[in-house]
C-alpha cells in the first residue's frame, strides 16, 4: 500500500509530499529489521538495506511503482489466519526514485534519531557536511538524479536550520515539512494492491485484488477517507446496537466488514480484482 499523489499533484522531484504523520515517514524502518517469509523461508532485511532491495510492483489504471518490506509482516500470520502460507510479505509503495534518494538519507545519517546535536549558526549545507566521509563525491557514489533530489531539498542551501538543537532526523523533519507541505489544490492517492496466489487443478494462478482512491484536495484527502470512514461506520454500527464486539480490535470479523465495505463503496472505495 502507499499513500501517495495523485499524478498531477507529484510535481516535485521526489513526487512525495506528507498526507499523515511526518515523523512516521522519515523513521520509516527503524522500529526494527523487515521480517517476512518467502516460498517457506523467513527473509530479514536490516534498516540499512531496506530501501536498496525493492520490487516494482505495477497497479492497473495508475501505473509502476517501487515497493519495500514493511516492518514485521509475519505478525499478520495468526490475525488473518496465514500461518500456513508460504510467502506472506506485506509492503509500502513509493513513486519510483524515491527509494534510491531516501536511501542516500538512511545511509549518510540524516535519519538517525538516536542523538542530539547542537545545530546553533549551522546551515543545512553543514548539516549535510557534517555527515559526509572525507573525500566523498555525492554524485559518484549515488548518482546524479538521487543528488539532485537532495539539493531539491534545500540540504545544499545556506538556508539556517530551523533549531538550535535537535536530533538529525528532527532537524531533516523540519526542512521536509516545508518542502513536502500539500498545496490547497493538491490531491492524494491511494493506491493498494493484494497479490495472492494459489494453485488450482495443479495450476498456479494469480489474483491481484487493486485499490485506487484520489483525494479531493488537500483538506478532503483519500488517507482521510479510508483511515476515518470504517471507524465512522463500525461507531455508528455500535452506537445503533448492531455491533456486539467491545475493546479494540482489527476489522477482520464478518459482522464489521459485511457491513462496512459495502458501504465504503457507496463512497468510491472499492477494490477491483483482476487475474
Amino acid at each position: 500500500c502507499g499513500a501517495l499523489l495523485a499524478p498531477e499533484s507529484a510535481n516535485n522531484p521526489w513526487k512525495y509530499k506528507f498526507t499523515w504523520n511526518p515523523r512516521n515517514v522519515v523513521l520509516a524502518g527503524q522500529g526494527g529489521t523487515a521480517q517476512y517469509r518467502e516460498n517457506g523461508r523467513l527473509k530479514f532485511i536490516p534498516f540499512y538495506r531496506l530501501f536498496e532491495e525493492i520490487e516494482e510492483v505495477e497497479i492497473a489504471g495508475v501505473g509502476k511503482f517501487q515497493g519495500y518490506a514493511n516492518r514485521d509482516s509475519l505478525g499478520y500470520a495468526t490475525p488473518y489466519s496465514l500461518t500456513d502460507t508460504p510467502t506472506l510479505l506485506r509492503g509500502t509503495l513509493r513513486y519510483a526514485g524515491y527509494c534510491g534518494a531516501w536511501d542516500i538519507l538512511v545511509k549518510l545519517g540524516l535519519t538517525d534519531n538516536s542523538f542530539q546535536l547542537e545545530a546553533t549558526g549551522m546551515t543545512y549545507h553543514d548539516f549535510l557536511k557534517a555527515f559526509l566521509p572525507k573525500n566523498m563525491s555525492l554524485p559518484a557514489v549515488f548518482g546524479a538524479e538521487a543528488v539532485a533530489k537532495l539539493e531539491w531539498l534545500g540540504l545544499m542551501s545556506d538556508k539556517p536550520v530551523a533549531r538550535r538543537q535537535g536530533t538529525p532526523a528532527e532537524i531533516l523533519q523540519d526542512l521536509l515539512a516545508e518542502k513536502w507541505a500539500l498545496q490547497p489544490e493538491d490531491r492524494d492517492l491511494i493506491v493498494m494492491q493484494h497479490q495472492i496466489v494459489y494453485t488450482l487443478e495443479g495450476i498456479s494462478k494469480t489474483l491481484l485484488s487493486e485499490l485506487v482512491v484520489e483525494g479531493e484536495s488537500a483538506a478532503r484527502t483519500a488517507i482521510a477517507k479510508t483511515v476515518g470512514l470504517p471507524l465512522a461506520m463500525a461507531t455508528k454500527q455500535l452506537a445503533v446496537g448492531k455491533l456486539d464486539l467491545r475493546g479494540v480490535r482489527l476489522p477482520i470479523y464478518a459482522e464489521m466488514y459485511d457491513t462496512i465495505l459495502p458501504e465504503l463503496e457507496t463512497h468510491g472505495i472499492k477494490f477491483k480484482e483482476r487475474f
